[in-house]
């Protein structure tokens, strides 16, 4: 999700960086439309879910059963509010906004930098 040549990303409990986003609600008409809920939510931007970037399989730990993991979808984002400061919501530890060349410094699933790279490419 772009912002002005940056990607908000989100740390979760477990001290890694992911982009926003979260599971299919039953009201949800589309993922695309699960997408723009879950960040609304989750910063208090408006977005509309773009083109599909990614499709990997998470794991959070190398040890968990078969059944905990987790299929990610990743689309490209663009900001409707671009005027609006993102706020945290009480998901995460810390909202962040970062550069194409911030993204290897950080903590985080390499489905996610692939994601993310793919996303900064199409720019």
């Amino acid at each position: 999700m772009g912002n002005g040549g940056r990607v908000a990303l989100l740390k979760n409990e477990r001290d890694e960086w992911e982009l926003p986003g979260g599971r299919l609600e039953p009201s949800d008409a589309s993922p695309e439309a699960a997408v723009e809920r879950e960040i609304q939510e989750e910063t208090g931007w408006t977005i509309k879910a773009g083109p599909l970037l990614d499709v990997w399989i998470y794991q959070p730990l190398p040890h968990t059963l078969p059944e905990r993991r987790v299929v990610i979808v990743t689309y490209g984002c663009t900001v409707l509010t671009p005027d609006v400061e993102p706020v945290l919501s009480h998901e995460h530890k810390q909202l962040g906004l970062f550069t194409v060349d911030e993204i290897p410094g950080l903590h985080m699933p390499s489905g996610y930098r692939r994601s993310i790279a793919t996303w900064f490419a199409r720019m």
